[in-house]
């Protein structure tokens, strides 16, 4: 039997439009599963498990600063799996794993060297190896329709949060943290058997053709800066410590935001639709950002987002309503939208593809060390303090120094990169 005949009767070859699309809801979906792995995620959970196992906040907090910077680790070990094994292999053991971990985690029954060990394992698994597999299942199957199915991507992936934090959030108030994650592990488990039925590495390996880059695309010479070179611009910093500083504040606010809205009196239900309302506007942030980028500068836009995040950071002690409490956290979602869209445009428009991958690694050590410090910072002043409101005060003034520079800033183009020897 020719491979031809073999590949011909796979589902790939069978369905009447192309498979890439079919895989892509796969990658929307191994997103959303990296709720558990996320501090959106753990903040569902934050408050009743810190009750149950008898530990502070700041304990949590400190282990979680941690879980965040081993797990970051676990991205090496993912592309190097990716390349070997391809995506069909990798996303079903990565969710098979999650799926155990967080099982293993609805039954912790102690604050000490197990819950942070778990924690590593849910950061590193759900967090920093799943999101990296997801997006390189688009990338195996999209070329030149790249830019489109990423932001159908984007749109599922936001849904797919928006309605997960909802339901999940009422698991934990109805029936407990315990009940919701337990559940979510087996939800997990399901999911990684069907991405081993549904999954498939790339077009060629099922016979399909891919989709080619033109002729003249291919042959455009690749130019740009080297990392030492773009370390000396003014505009890297900018963009990376702009975008660092947004990850502290969303990745504290996200994991202790029951206790900070309690603060302020509202429930746990103006908690759930918070953060319901907060993926939801990131998905308007996207778009917002997509379109002004094609007649904004990147600068201007990330100004754009700092003032949001600034006017987020201030209004904080003043909410008093539920419907104030959700448009202060649409703030943020719609800024954390703008952000993201920069975060993953800026370094190859500014700095060219010739060493993007060390110049967006040097940026992504800027954001984890901010993602792994915001919770332990922020609960750090409220342990201190007793309120919430001095670490925002203390925060908003360098979010809007930010602001100020992003809007003047030198931005290069990769063709002004120096030429190395001359």
């Amino acid at each position: 039997m020719s491979s031809k005949t073999v590949f011909g009767n796979a589902l790939p070859a069978r369905v009447p439009f192309y498979y890439g699309w079919v895989v892509l809801i796969f990658a929307a979906v191994a997103m959303v599963a990296t709720l558990p792995g996320r501090s959106v995620g753990i903040g569902l959970i934050t408050e009743p498990l810190i009750a149950d196992l008898g530990i502070s906040r700041l304990d949590f907090a400190e282990k979680n600063f941690w879980a965040t910077i081993l797990g970051a680790l676990f991205n090496l070990v993912c592309g190097l799996a990716i390349d070997r094994l391809g995506v069909r292999v990798v996303v079903t053991g990565v969710l098979f794993v999650l799926s155990a971990v967080v099982l293993g985690f609805s039954q912790v029954a102690s604050g000490g060297i197990v819950l942070l060990f778990l924690l590593v394992l849910m950061r590193g698994v759900g967090q920093s190896a799943l999101s990296v597999v997801s997006l390189t299942m688009v990338g195996k199957w999209f070329v030149r329709r790249l830019s489109v199915a990423m932001g159908i991507f984007a749109v599922l992936m936001s849904l797919g949060f928006a309605v997960a934090i909802v339901v999940a959030g009422d698991v934990v108030l109805n029936q407990g943290w315990r009940v919701m994650w337990s559940g979510l592990g087996w939800i997990l488990m399901v999911l990684s058997g069907l991405c081993m039925l549904f999954v498939r590495r790339d077009p060629e390996a099922v016979g399909l053709d891919t989709e080619v880059v033109k002729d003249d695309e291919a042959q455009e010479p690749v130019i740009g800066f080297t990392l030492v070179q773009a370390l000396m611009t003014p505009a890297f910093y900018v963009f990376a410590i702009g975008s660092a500083l947004y990850n502290l504040v969303i990745a504290g606010v996200m994991l202790f935001n029951q206790s900070i809205l309690g603060e302020l009196g509202f429930d746990e239900t103006v908690f759930q639709y918070a953060m319901a309302v907060f993926m939801a506007t990131g998905l308007l942030g996207n778009f917002t950002a997509g379109w002004a980028a094609r007649r904004w500068s990147l600068g201007r836009l990330m100004t754009v987002a700092m003032l949001a995040v600034g006017v987020y950071l201030l209004a904080f002690p003043q909410l008093k309503t539920p419907g104030q409490a959700l448009t202060h956290a649409g703030l943020l979602g719609f800024s954390g939208g703008v952000v993201s869209v920069i975060f993953f445009t800026a370094w190859a428009d500014i700095f060219g593809r010739l060493h993007l991958g060390k110049i967006q690694g040097a940026a992504q050590v800027f954001a984890v060390l901010a993602s792994a410090t915001g919770p332990w910072f922020i609960e750090s002043i409220f342990s201190s303090a007793g309120s919430y409101a001095p670490a925002f005060y203390a925060l908003a003034p360098a979010v809007l120094l930010v602001a100020i520079f992003a809007w003047f800033v030198y931005i290069p183009r990769p063709e002004d990169a120096p030429v190395l020897g001359q």
